[in-house]
């Protein structure tokens, strides 16, 4: 049985949920950002505790199918955004739509519907704010996070950052005082 997680964006999510589903006397098979596998299906008083024990740690227990959707909308969206390679083979419609099969307009208009935001300003909003993580992180020049992020040159990432945040990356690396938003804030 799989058990699907609101807001679980990380591995130390995995490591709490793993933990909580542990507290609970509950086997986790598997542990995915988003989703839990289970041995066994949940009974109602197991459902409710776990629902329970996981909003007092900041996550949702996914009951329904549009909800399921969204969030493995925004988990795809993050592993695209934090893959190694940085390198995306097509683009984010025709991948969300080969890796959920469904029709990107219908994909579309349930997470803004939902989200009160599309698609593709989610996807930048979590650009940005890696962006940002890697301009504190300082390791990175700013042309190699704008490869690694796949822009088309250092102009367009300090455009579009500068339209998110209200600062050009040179600024808020200089300030670094701007928080990050957590990534399930965004």
């Amino acid at each position: 049985m799989k058990v699907f997680i609101k807001n679980m964006v990380c591995d130390r999510c995995k490591m709490v949920v793993r933990e909580t589903m542990k507290k609970l006397g509950l086997t986790a098979v598997s542990v995915e950002l988003g989703e839990v596998e289970l041995n066994q299906s949940l009974t109602n008083t197991e459902k409710l505790a776990l629902s329970q024990e996981l909003q007092l740690l900041g996550f949702d227990l996914i009951d329904d199918k549009k909800s399921r959707l969204i969030e493995q909308i925004k988990l795809i969206i993050l592993e695209l955004i934090r893959q190694k390679d940085g390198e995306m083979t097509q683009n984010l419609s025709k991948t969300l739509s080969s890796k959920l099969n469904h029709d990107y307009n219908y994909l579309s208009n349930l997470f803004s519907e939902v989200e009160g935001i599309t698609i593709e300003k989610y996807f930048i909003a979590q650009k940005i704010e890696l962006v940002k993580e890697l301009l504190v992180y300082d390791e990175l020049s700013l042309s190699e996070i704008a490869f690694r992020l796949n822009y088309s040159s250092v102009a367009y990432l300090s455009s579009q950052f500068k339209k998110v945040t209200g600062l050009t990356p040179s600024h808020f690396k200089n300030i670094r005082s701007v928080k990050r938003k957590p990534l399930d804030k965004v």
